[in-house]
């Protein structure tokens, strides 16, 4: 339930409740994820009622052992089935929706030319194969596990830029921007390319201290700012949704959509882990 927490979350942090003469919450918001499996979307209302849900399941590429991989399209395919299907299930809620929450799997590599077009598959969360390249980033840079608050891991997105420019140098020679899975789909949604911090801090580039990014980091997978996504915090506007998709799923022009957050920060925000020294096993 990634994206009903963050929904809620918006709600709850972000905008004024309204309440009807006898009770009747009158806000929606709208909460989508981009899953491995699935890409879901709920509706709730401020009393975090689930009003209307939506899913279809998404294929795993493994062209190789060790390979993980989705097309970015294919999230923004079936984000645009499961809100048609939403507004064919509850045409009189969407216009009520006052803003849209994004969460996703963390770690994966959108790699965007100059067209904000993806340059190749994503290599997602639970690719394997930049098991030599994160040893390395972590023997070459012992220092940095204490800024960026993660030792380097095949899973994460850094370790995948040094295996591209090993193997695939020529999508690096055109690499415009890398962003994570969920903002692709804020990309589509609002011409915005930005990531929130918790999805920044799955990356290995993020210095955490100083919520932003860390060029020494940058530096060893040899990326520069200008290559990565505008940072903001999770319950900040990060972009608003596009007249033309307004229209077609019967919402208001111009709503927001927040900067969400990772699944992994949106479940513990949704169970309630948010204060200093609580847990959850996943």
């Amino acid at each position: 339930m990634a994206a009903s927490d963050i929904a809620s979350h918006w709600c709850q942090v972000c905008c004024k409740s309204r309440v009807g003469k006898k009770g009747i919450v009158l806000a929606h918001y709208l909460g989508i994820d981009i899953g491995t499996s699935a890409v879901k979307a709920v509706i709730v209302n401020e009393a975090q009622d689930a009003v209307a849900e939506a899913e279809l399941a998404l294929v795993v590429q493994r062209r190789h052992p060790g390979w993980s991989e989705q097309n970015p399209q294919d999230w923004w395919r079936a984000v645009e089935n499961v809100l048609d299907e939403l507004r064919t299930k509850v045409p009189r809620v969407m216009p009520r929706i006052e803003a849209i929450g994004l969460s996703g799997q963390m770690h994966g590599a959108v790699l965007l030319g100059a067209d904000m077009q993806p340059l190749r598959p994503a290599m997602l969360w639970n690719d394997s194969r930049s098991g030599a390249e994160a040893d390395g980033l972590a023997r070459d840079n012992p220092g940095l596990a204490s800024i960026v608050g993660v030792v380097p891991m095949p899973g994460l997105t850094a370790p995948k830029i040094p295996w591209l420019a090993r193997h695939e140098p020529e999508i690096l020679e055109h690499l415009h921007k890398i962003i994570l899975p969920k903002d692709y789909i804020r990309l589509q949604m609002t011409g915005e390319c930005s990531t929130d911090m918790s999805d920044a801090a799955g990356t290995w580039w993020l210095d955490q201290a100083r919520r932003n990014w860390c060029d020494a980091a940058l530096a060893a997978t040899g990326l520069t700012r200008a290559q990565m996504p505008r940072l903001v915090e999770g319950n900040a506007e990060a972009g608003h949704l596009s007249r033309d998709l307004a229209l077609r799923w019967g919402l208001r022009p111009g709503i927001p959509v927040a900067g969400g957050g990772g699944d992994a920060a949106a479940g513990a925000v949704g169970i309630g882990a948010i204060n200093p020294g609580d847990a959850f096993l996943s």
